[in-house]
Order: C-alpha cells, then sequence, then structure tokens
C-alpha cells in the first residue's frame, strides 16, 4: 500500500469504534453483509435497453450471495429472446457480484440485474421478511400452470377504437361489444394448457376446445368480433 507524503507525516490517532454494517432484512433475519456469501433473497424487477426498444423482467433466487435460479422474460426485438436462453444458462451458479459484471448479451437483462443487485443488497427482496425465503422452483410458479408469461397486448387506432390480442388469461379469440360497439367482454384460449394436453396426445380440436374459456359479459353481446380484423 502506496502513501502519500502528506499522509506519512501524520501524526497516528485511534479509531473508534467498530459496529460494522447496518443490518439489512433477508429471508426474516436480520443480516450485517460483509460479503457476498452473506446476501440472500428473491427478487423480481426489469430492466430496458439502450434505445428503450425493448424490456426485461428478470427474477432471481439467491442463496447465500450464490444464484440458484434465475427466470428470464422479455418483451421486444426478437434478439432477446435468443439473449434470454443464453442469460439464463450464464446467470445460475454465478456470485451477484459475478452476474453484475458479466456480459447477458443483451442490455435489458444488464439492465435488470443492475436493479435486481440493488434491491438485493440493500435489503428490498420479496423474501425480506419470510423466514428462510423461498425453495428454488418459486420463480417458475410465477409463470402459473402453463408455463407461460402472462402478457398484455393491446392495439387501438382513432378511426378503429381498441383490440385486444392478447391477456391475462391467453390468447384473444373474439372480442364482445355491445349495442355501442363498446367491448364487455371476451373469448380467450390458454395456450400453454393446449400445448400441454397436445404434447399428451389429446387431438388438437379437443383440446383448444378444453384450453378455451371467456372472461367478462360475453353472453350479453350484440356481436363477436375476429380482433384481427371486423
Amino acid at each position: 500500500m502506496k502513501y502519500s507524503r502528506e499522509v506519512e507525516e501524520m501524526c497516528p490517532l485511534a479509531k473508534g469504534a467498530y459496529h460494522g454494517p447496518a443490518p439489512i432484512p433477508e429471508e426474516g433475519k436480520w443480516v450485517q453483509v460483509k460479503e457476498v456469501k452473506d446476501i440472500s433473497g428473491l427478487t423480481h424487477g426489469i430492466g430496458w435497453c439502450a434505445p428503450q426498444q425493448g424490456t426485461c423482467k428478470l427474477t432471481l433466487n439467491v442463496k447465500e450471495g450464490i444464484i440458484q435460479e434465475a427466470l428470464v422474460e422479455t418483451v421486444g426485438c426478437s434478439g432477446m429472446t435468443h439473449s434470454a436462453a443464453m442469460a439464463s444458462e450464464i446467470l445460475v451458479g454465478k456470485t451477484l457480484l459475478e452476474a453484475l459484471n458479466t456480459d447477458l448479451v443483451c442490455d435489458a437483462i444488464n439492465t435488470a440485474m443492475r436493479e435486481l443487485f440493488l434491491q438485493i443488497v440493500y435489503g428490498r427482496t420479496q423474501t425480506a421478511f419470510s423466514e428462510d425465503g423461498l425453495p428454488i422452483g418459486a420463480g417458475l410458479e410465477d409463470l402459473g400452470k402453463g408455463l407461460r408469461s402472462q402478457v398484455g397486448t393491446t392495439y387501438a387506432t382513432l378511426d378503429k377504437g381498441p383490440r385486444y390480442l392478447e391477456l391475462a388469461e391467453g390468447y384473444i379469440t373474439k372480442i364482445a361489444v355491445d349495442d355501442n360497439n363498446e367491448i364487455i367482454g371476451y373469448k380467450f384460449v390458454h395456450l400453454g394448457k393446449m400445448m400441454e394436453m397436445i404434447r399428451k396426445g389429446m387431438d388438437a380440436n379437443e383440446a383448444l376446445e378444453k384450453a378455451s374459456g371467456q372472461y367478462g359479459r360475453v353472453d350479453d353481446a350484440a356481436k363477436l368480433i375476429d380482433p384481427r380484423c371486423e
């Protein structure tokens, strides 16, 4: 360690008591974080790319400083999905510091990692006050039985009005409108459930019917329209 001459010529004074860092809440405990291995927690966060053309929702489950579980969800350019595939391989097994300083392929994923790092090291995780946190696999449960991200896609023009294309329930097949042409409900198909049924050998048409449902006042509709055209 090199010291400047000014410092070397200073007379020494005793340092006061060392109380350590302020404790942060982690999985139902108050922890003084001094090393990476002291950090645990599960949390979600979002990031965005430099031109703000896409976003990533990242979920990490960290145990004793090591990322044990990673869920990467992206919306934006097609390349982001491939980046997410690589990031899911890259993240698990790394310490938080390693992950923070690793190229996760996509700007949005890198930014999400930065934001999650801040949440975790400042004790702002969703499991901050949950004893022992959540088991590995909790992140996957966010997707539900269909194992698909909950995506909302809607579109509107001033001339033709709104169109619902995909909502939390699934892919929109019909929009229900009343006598004033105002939306009062919709029919949907849960693609994740449908594909799971087909994978298990069910006929595609039967699977489509079983995975379909409706929301709102569909039965009171004056008419049903295709959301992609009239």
